[in-house]
């Protein structure tokens, strides 16, 4: 064989022999350098991510390849993001580490306190399912990013909030969990006036087959917006009562809640719940906004396209504006005003029925 032939071959070799090199490299290494805002850890199938995530810094990124992460995920460490590779990444109920996660049930808990909120972590582009509780639990934080997640199958909320503030929770599919798709609130299991988010939003989500789309219980200044809602039992539940300061001063606009007929029995706090659109129970100055709102049928005290309600304790809607709405083909009316609040506001919306008449 010709000597320049023979040394092409080499080099060649060499260089396959190189970059095979540096690809095991890279996949293997537990901290490369992602971009300037930190290291990036690689996770596998049948690898802790507890492990990785209690050993990662401020800024890390913890990276999950594709595949099925048996256990919970408890994450205390500020800036810290946990990133799968799209749904294929998939956390379910498991021997995974044992953790205060894994004992109350949720799968991926985010976790400071009230009075010093974990601030500014990022969950994204991973599936969580088939936990008992919360598919995603989120308590005590500031700054919370959650998107491009498919959390479905768990038992009560699939992304669940409390004591928190100025979260994203954007592009996520939420479906089939017992309780709501989304829930928002002041606190989960104690009562309390309704304390003001800083703005956080929950925007452009897929929301279906839950008991209730998005659920925002005891909070002020958010917004609900163009978000798809579906099947649920009800399309968006805003929660208020007698607390100080009340619930309310938020939007709910933009959003297409479409046939949320599903059937929910009664539980401790509420009736039967089925065709439901978006209902106000015990809120003050909420405005509902440009939403299409159609097809939601139902024979419950909370059926039609957009409900006002007494809450669970009495009290009565007040300061309402819904203006700009579309809405078509609710049952057993486009707007049901079954409330005895004063100074709420219908105007400029469209619709063909309403209870009393003239809300149209």
């Amino acid at each position: 064989m010709p000597t320049r032939r023979v040394h092409h071959l080499a080099a060649a070799t060499a260089a396959a022999t190189a970059l095979t090199t540096a690809l095991v490299t890279l996949a293997a290494a537990p901290a490369a350098r992602a971009d300037s805002a930190g290291p990036l850890h690689f996770v596998r199938p049948g690898e802790s991510i507890q492990q990785v995530v209690d050993a990662a810094r401020p800024g890390d990124t913890v990276q999950l390849l594709p595949g099925t992460f048996r256990g919970s995920v408890r994450i205390t460490t500020p800036g810290l993001t946990l990133r799968g590779s799209g749904a294929t990444s998939v956390i379910t109920p498991g021997e995974g580490d044992e953790n205060a996660c894994a004992t109350a049930g949720h799968g991926l808990c985010v976790v400071g306190t009230e009075e010093q909120p974990l601030p500014d972590v990022t969950i994204e582009r991973l599936a969580v399912t088939g936990f008992a509780k919360n598919g995603i639990d989120a308590s005590g934080t500031t700054g919370l990013t959650v998107s491009g997640t498919h959390v479905h199958d768990n038992g009560q909320q699939g992304i669940s909030q409390e004591m928190s503030t100025r979260a994203v929770i954007r592009g996520n599919h939420s479906t089939d969990n017992g309780q709501s798709g989304v829930f928002l609130a002041n606190y989960a299991y104690r009562e309390g006036g309704s304390p003001d988010t800083g703005g956080t939003v929950v925007e452009g989500n897929e929301l279906t087959g839950n008991r209730v789309g998005v659920t925002v219980r005891r909070l002020r200044g958010l917004a609900v917006q163009r978000n798809r809602i579906s099947g649920n039992c009800a399309g968006v539940f805003v929660v208020g009562d007698e607390g100080v300061p009340r619930a309310g001063d938020l939007d709910v606009r933009d959003n297409t809640v479409v046939e949320n007929n599903k059937a929910c029995p009664a539980n401790p706090r509420l009736g039967p719940i089925q065709g439901a659109g978006i209902v106000l129970t015990g809120t003050e100055d909420v405005r509902v906004t440009g939403n299409e709102v159609h097809d939601n049928a139902g024979t419950t005290d909370f059926s039609g396209g957009i409900v006002l309600f007494k809450s669970v304790v009495g009290t009565a809607n007040s300061g309402a504006v819904i203006t700009g709405n579309r809405l078509s083909g609710n049952s057993p009316a486009d707007f049901a005003d079954r409330d005895s609040g004063a100074d709420n506001t219908f105007a400029r919306n469209t619709c063909g029925s309403s209870e009393p008449a003239g809300r149209c």
